[in-house]
């Protein structure tokens, strides 16, 4: 019953966020998931690697995607070396933001249901709830969510997945 109230909670919280995110004109579902990242600032590192790994006509496809998105933020916690070497690597650089996407519309009534999901990528990551919280692979917490898309959803990142 606690953990219950706890998701709830969250959800509301985060259907406010998301209210107030929308009233402010930067996002809309006559988008693709493409151009919403493209159109938001907060998703720079995460369009230019989307670009670099040539997966912007797949975000714009008919999908549905479920995209785990990071931020800029998120992409700052990698030390600049390492972003660096993975932006220039195509290969690992496409496995990495694969890993980040489900196929399907996945709205986070049913990520908070989950324990782990397929990625495109083709490993799990894994989901737990907790304090009221979503957190994937243990390190990642979900601070936005159900950004709608035509052709799926966005979760808001705080720090990049990386497949192991």
């Amino acid at each position: 019953m606690k953990r219950s109230l706890l998701v709830l909670a969250a959800l509301a919280l985060a259907a406010l966020g998301l209210t107030l995110t929308q009233a402010q004109g930067t996002m809309t579902a006559n988008q693709t998931i493409a151009q919403i990242v493209a159109n938001n600032p907060n998703f720079s590192t995460l369009l230019t690697a989307v670009r670099t790994a040539g997966l912007v006509e797949t975000l714009s496809g008919p999908g549905p995607f479920t995209v785990f998105a990071p931020t800029n933020e998120a992409f700052a916690k990698i030390p600049k070396a390492d972003l660096d070497k993975l932006l220039a690597d195509r290969a690992e650089l496409t496995k990495v933001l694969q890993y980040h996407v489900v196929s399907g519309r996945v709205p986070s009534s049913q990520v908070v249901n989950l324990r782990e999901a397929k990625t495109v990528e083709g490993r799990n990551i894994t989901i737990q709830v907790r304090d009221g919280k979503v957190i994937l692979n243990g390190v990642a917490t979900v601070t936005t969510v159900d950004i709608q898309a035509s052709n799926g959803i966005i979760h808001v990142i705080d720090t990049v997945l990386l497949p192991k």
